[in-house]
C-alpha cells in the first residue's frame, strides 16, 4: 500500500478514488473547513486529520508516526478561476500552492498528484511546474473533462502527476477532447525551460533518462469504456432500483450516479455547505485513473 497525505482534502474524493484501486491507503487528511472534516471522520474515522495546510509540517507528521509515499490534491483555485478576480498564485487562497511545494520539498514523496482548473494553464502553471522541477520532480500534466471518461457533464480539470527525476527534469502535457472523446483533441508537450531553464534542444525532445509518460490516452479510452453502460428496462417505475420514475434510463448512467439524488433540495440538512463541497470535489473515477497508471508505472499490476 502506498500511504497518501491528502492536502485540501475537502470530502475525500482524491482518496476515494485512489483507494478504489486496491494500492493506496490514505495516512493523513489536511483540510480546514468544519463540513468537509465532518465527512472524513465518518468515513474514514481511524484517518489522522489535519487542519492547515500553513501549519503542517514533515517533523510534525513525523512525530505523529505518519509516512508518506504520495501527496495528492486540489489546491484552492478561486485566485485562479475564470469566475475570480485574477490575482493567480500571488492571491491568497491559491498562494497556499506555495505551502503545497513546501511539504513536497519537506516530505520527498514518490509522486505528487495536483488538480485544478483550467485557467491556471495561464494563471501560473508555469510556476507550478518550475518549483516542481526545482525540488527535483519531473511533471506531466493533462487536461482531463469529466466526461472523457464517460460523465454526462464536462467538469475540465488540469491533472499534474509529478515523480522524483533522477534523469533529468522535463514536463509533457495531453489535451483530452472537451466533448468526452478520449481518442481526441490535442497532444502537446509544453515548454521545456519551464522545468529545465539550462537544457538545450526543442521541447519534447527525448532525452537520456527520461521517462515515458505515465497518462496515455489509451489509459483515458480504457477508462472511459469501463465506466458507461446503458440503463436496464426493469425499475421503470421507479421502485426496483430505488430511482424517480422520470430519470431518463435511455441515456448512459456511471457508476458514481448510483441511486444519488442529482439535486440538494432547499430543505435538505446543511444544505449550503454541501453544496459547496460538492463543488469543491474532484471526479474520484479520474483520481482512481491516476492511481492505477502510477500503480502500473511502479510495476503493480491492476485489475
Amino acid at each position: 500500500m502506498m500511504q497518501v497525505l491528502d492536502l485540501f482534502s475537502g470530502i475525500g474524493a482524491f482518496s476515494l478514488g485512489l483507494e478504489a484501486t486496491g494500492g493506496f491507503r490514505t495516512a493523513a487528511f489536511c483540510e480546514i473547513e468544519p463540513f468537509p472534516r465532518a465527512v472524513l471522520r465518518t468515513h474514514w474515522p481511524e484517518v489522522p486529520q489535519y487542519d492547515d495546510v500553513r501549519t503542517l509540517t514533515a517533523a510534525r507528521l513525523r512525530a505523529d508516526g505518519i509516512s508518506v509515499d504520495v501527496i495528492c490534491g486540489g489546491f484552492p483555485c478561486q485566485d485562479i478561476s475564470a469566475a475570480g478576480k485574477g490575482a493567480g498564485l500571488s492571491g491568497e487562497r491559491s498562494g497556499l500552492w506555495f505551502e503545497y511545494a513546501r511539504l513536497i520539498g519537506e516530505i520527498r514523496p514518490a509522486w505528487v498528484i495536483i488538480e485544478n482548473v483550467p485557467p491556471l494553464r495561464s494563471r501560473g502553471l508555469d510556476v507550478v511546474l518550475g518549483c516542481l522541477a526545482a525540488l527535483g520532480y519531473d511533471a506531466e500534466w493533462h487536461c482531463i473533462p469529466a466526461s472523457a471518461i464517460g460523465a454526462p457533464h464536462r467538469r475540465d480539470r488540469v491533472w499534474i502527476v509529478a515523480y522524483s527525476a533522477p534523469g533529468g527534469r522535463r514536463e509533457h502535457g495531453h489535451e483530452r477532447g472537451t466533448a468526452g472523446d478520449a481518442g481526441a483533441g490535442q497532444s502537446a508537450y509544453c515548454r521545456e525551460a519551464l522545468a529545465n531553464s539550462s537544457s538545450a534542444g526543442l521541447a519534447g525532445t527525448e532525452q537520456p533518462g527520461w521517462r515515458e509518460p505515465v497518462i496515455t490516452a489509451a489509459d483515458v479510452r480504457r477508462s472511459a469504456s469501463e465506466r458507461r453502460w446503458g440503463r436496464s428496462a426493469p425499475g421503470l417505475d421507479g421502485k426496483a432500483d430505488r430511482t424517480s420514475g422520470g430519470v431518463d434510463r435511455t441515456r448512459p448512467v456511471e457508476a458514481w450516479e448510483g441511486n444519488t439524488p442529482r439535486t440538494v433540495g432547499r430543505r435538505y440538512p446543511n444544505r449550503r455547505p454541501r453544496l459547496k463541497a460538492i463543488g469543491n470535489s474532484i471526479v474520484p473515477q479520474i483520481a482512481e485513473l491516476i492511481g492505477r497508471a502510477i500503480l502500473n508505472s511502479e510495476g503493480v499490476l491492476t485489475p
